[in-house]
C-alpha cells in the first residue's frame, strides 16, 4: 500500500514565521549592498590578511541587536556658530538669549539651543602659504603658527597642517599631538604657484568628514596671490557653504601699495570669508601674526550657538539666507547660508 500524504497544517503564527524567515535574506543583501555609498561609508571586507576571527555575518548580527529598541528620527536643527565683538572689536561674553533674533529668508525662527559658551570641540585646518611669493616671511610664519597650535588645542580638538602653493599638501592629519604638528609647520615645502581656491575646497571637504557635532574651522595664512587653482571662485564658495565651516583668513602682503600687486585674490577671500562668518585680517607685518592667532584663539573660545529647525523648511538642495541680530552696539559675524538635505 503506498504511503498517504495529509496536508500539513499551518497556523496564522507558523505562517507568519515563514514569511518573515523569506524576508531576511532579501533585507540583508539589501543592506550590505550600497553601491551608491561614498568610500568611507562602505563596509570594510575582510582580505587575505585580515585579523577578524569573525565572519562580517557575526558583526552585522551583533550591531543589529545593538540597535533593538532604538528610534532614529531625522532632524532638521541647522547649527549656527555668532561670534560677538564689542566696541573695541573684542570679544563679548555674557550675552543673554533674549537679545538675539535668528531669521532664515527673512522669517524669524524660534531658537531651541543656545550656548553662550559652547563648548563643542573643533576641527581646525591650518593652512600656511608656502609659495615662492610668501616665503619671505616664511620663518615668521613658522614660530606663530607653532605658537598658536600650543595654544589653541583642548581635550577633544583636532589639528591638521596644510601647505600651499600649486598643490595643497596634507602635512599631518587631524590630529591632537602638539609636538607632531608644530613639526609639520616647521618642514614647509617651498613651491612655486598659489591655489587658493583648491585649498578653500579640499579644505571644506576633509572638514565636512569629521563629524555634525564639531565646531569646523579653517585658517589660512597667504599672500592671496591666487594663480594656480583647478578649481574656481564658485566652487570653492559653494564647497565652504556645504561644510559648514568658518574660515579665518590672514593676508602678509609683500607688496603694501595696492596698485603693485594682484589684488582680486584679496577680494575673492573677503566674499568667501564673510560668507562663512569668519574674519579677515591684514597684517602690516609678519609679526603681527602672534596676536592675530591670540584674537582668533579667544574668539573660538567665546562663541555662541544658536540652533533651530527652520519653519518653513526650504526645498531639497538649496541655499537658505541667515541672518543673526544682537540688540546693543554690537558687530556679529555668522555664516550667512547653509545648504538644505534631501527631503
Amino acid at each position: 500500500m503506498l504511503p498517504t500524504f495529509y496536508p500539513a497544517r499551518f497556523t496564522p503564527l507558523a505562517v507568519a514565521a515563514l514569511l518573515v524567515a523569506s524576508l531576511i535574506p532579501n533585507a540583508l543583501s539589501f543592506a550590505q549592498d550600497k553601491p551608491d555609498r561614498p568610500p568611507w561609508a562602505q563596509k570594510s571586507k575582510p582580505g587575505a590578511n585580515s585579523t577578524k576571527s569573525q565572519p562580517a555575518e557575526t558583526d552585522d548580527a551583533q550591531e543589529g541587536a545593538s540597535q533593538r529598541g532604538r528610534i532614529r528620527v531625522n532632524v532638521n536643527l541647522v547649527n549656527v556658530l555668532v561670534s560677538v565683538l564689542d566696541e573695541r572689536n573684542r570679544p563679548a561674553p555674557d550675552i543673554p538669549r533674549d537679545v538675539f533674533q535668528l531669521l532664515e529668508e527673512g522669517i524669524e525662527q524660534k531658537i531651541e539651543v543656545f550656548e553662550s559658551e559652547t563648548q563643542l570641540p573643533l576641527d581646525l585646518a591650518l593652512m600656511i602659504d608656502s609659495s615662492l611669493s610668501a616665503h619671505k616671511e616664511i620663518a615668521f610664519e613658522e614660530d606663530a603658527a607653532a605658537h598658536f597650535i600650543r595654544q589653541v588645542l583642548r581635550p577633544g580638538d583636532r589639528l591638521s597642517v596644510f601647505a600651499v602653493d600649486e598643490n595643497v599638501t596634507q602635512l599631518a592629519a587631524f590630529s591632537d599631538n602638539v609636538a607632531t604638528l608644530q613639526a609639520a609647520v616647521h618642514h614647509l615645502p617651498a613651491g612655486a604657484g598659489t591655489s587658493i581656491y583648491d585649498a578653500i575646497l579640499l579644505a571644506s571637504r576633509s572638514l565636512a568628514h569629521r563629524g555634525e557635532d564639531r565646531r569646523r574651522v579653517i585658517i589660512l595664512v597667504t599672500d592671496a596671490g591666487e594663480t594656480t587653482s583647478n578649481a574656481d571662485f564658485d566652487a570653492a564658495r559653494k564647497e565652504a557653504v556645504r561644510s559648514g565651516s568658518l574660515l579665518y583668513t590672514i593676508v602678509i602682503r609683500p607688496v603694501k601699495n595696492e596698485s603693485g600687486r594682484n589684488t582680486a585674490g584679496e577680494h575673492a577671500l573677503e566674499t568667501i570669508t564673510d560668507t562663512m562668518g569668519g574674519a579677515m585680517f591684514f597684517p602690516d607685518s609678519a609679526q603681527e601674526l602672534d596676536a592675530i592667532f591670540d584674537r582668533i584663539n579667544r574668539e573660538l573660545r567665546t562663541q555662541y550657538r544658536l540652533g533651530y529647525y527652520p519653519n518653513p523648511r526650504g526645498p531639497a538642495n538649496t541655499y537658505r539666507q541667515i541672518e543673526v541680530k544682537v540688540a546693543g552696539n554690537y558687530q556679529v559675524r555668522h555664516r550667512k547660508s547653509y545648504l538644505t538635505g534631501p527631503q
